[in-house]
Parts: C-alpha cells; sequence; structure tokens
C-alpha cells in the first residue's frame, strides 16, 4: 500500500511537472522523477519534454490567449473566480501545501503537485499506523480530483491531443487517464487556434513579453 501510494505520487509529481513552465532546474526534477516512475507514457512524456521543452513552446500553448488554458477557471461556467480561489486556498492550507512556484493556485500543474502532496501525506500515515489520517486525506484527495482537477482533465486533453508537441499531448492524455471525464461539466467549445511548435517571447512566471 505504501509504496504505491509513494509511486503514484511520484507519477503525479512528473504530470504536473510536465504541465509546467520550464527551466534549468525544472529539467533536473524532471530527470529525477522519470528515472522513478515506470509509466510508459509518462516516461516517454519527460524522455521528450527533455529534450524538446522550451518556454517558448510552453507560452505557445499556454500563454495569454493561447490555445490550451491551463487554469481550471477557464473550464467553470457557473463558479465565480474568487470562490475558486478561495476553495483551492482552504484546501491547500488544510493540508499546508505550498509550491514553490509563480502559477496560480487553479493552475493545472499546482492542482496535480498537490494530488501528489496527498499521496505522499497519505503514505506517511500508513506508515505512521494512523488510519484514521490516512482515510481523510485518501477522501480530501478523491473529492478533489471529482470536484476540480475532472472540470480541466478532459477539455485540456482534447487541446493537447491536437498539439504538435508530442510530451504535452502524452502529459494531458496521462491526466485524463488518471481523472476521467466530468459528469457535471457542461461542454465548452474549443479553441479554433491550433498549438504550433514554434517559440514565443514570454518567460516563465509573467504575463509580459521578455
Amino acid at each position: 500500500m505504501i509504496q504505491q501510494l509513494i509511486r503514484q505520487a511520484a507519477e503525479w509529481r512528473l504530470l504536473g511537472l510536465l504541465l509546467e513552465c520550464p527551466d534549468e532546474r525544472w529539467r533536473e526534477h524532471v530527470r529525477d522523477l522519470a528515472a522513478a516512475v515506470a509509466d510508459p507514457v509518462l516516461a516517454s512524456a519527460a524522455a521528450q519534454a527533455l529534450e524538446l521543452a522550451s518556454e517558448g513552446l510552453y507560452h505557445s500553448a499556454f500563454g495569454p490567449g493561447g490555445p490550451a488554458a491551463p487554469r481550471e477557471v477557464s473550464y467553470c461556467d457557473s463558479v465565480q473566480f474568487g470562490y475558486l480561489l478561495s476553495e483551492l486556498e482552504a484546501y491547500y492550507d488544510a493540508f499546508a501545501y505550498h509550491p514553490a512556484t509563480a502559477e496560480a493556485a487553479d493552475h493545472i500543474s499546482v492542482e496535480a503537485g498537490f494530488v501528489s502532496f496527498l499521496l505522499l501525506k497519505e503514505a506517511y500515515a500508513h506508515a505512521a499506523e494512523d488510519p484514521e489520517s490516512a482515510a481523510v486525506t485518501a477522501e480530501a484527495r478523491q473529492t478533489f480530483l471529482r470536484e476540480h482537477l475532472a472540470w480541466v482533465a478532459e477539455p485540456l486533453a482534447g487541446r493537447l491531443e491536437d498539439s504538435a508537441m508530442e510530451y504535452l499531448s502524452l502529459a494531458g492524455r496521462s491526466l485524463l487517464e488518471r481523472v476521467g471525464p466530468s459528469r457535471e461539466r457542461r461542454a465548452l467549445p474549443g479553441s479554433i487556434l491550433p498549438i504550433l511548435p514554434q517559440e514565443g517571447e514570454f518567460r516563465c512566471g509573467s504575463d509580459d513579453p521578455a
């Protein structure tokens, strides 16, 4: 049980990184995690990301006005933005999750990282022979997947599937396999803009051109 939870945590952390803006530190983390996961789709995505990923390519897909929105708010047609962020912050604070990133709380990479964090906390609770804490953490993870990531996974994977950047396509596919389609979200129209494998001039952590 514990080893399985740790393995799943590593996969979710790698998945979150693949959907994060790349830099040199990012490459080190992706390389280390790729060596630790057995999932062939994630391993392939990581290998391609290490070879091809760049800030410009990332922002051509996920940047302002890009065809693949990386934030949950973009897929919620009935939730107020402020309420969504407050709910996410409450989740993160409850479990002392403080990711070292400049991305917003509803960014897909932050949410995927939170799932990884909960899996590690659940593994720790089992190791400490604390079944009550393990159960609470597992329930919170399932609720978070259902009420947050399930709104994002299907439409985001659909947009990334058309990407010429294969590692993002694989990451989106892996995300959808883990989360599944939402039964509550109303279908939203896809972007008419293609995701092109070309360099942009945005830099990580900023919405302004470099």
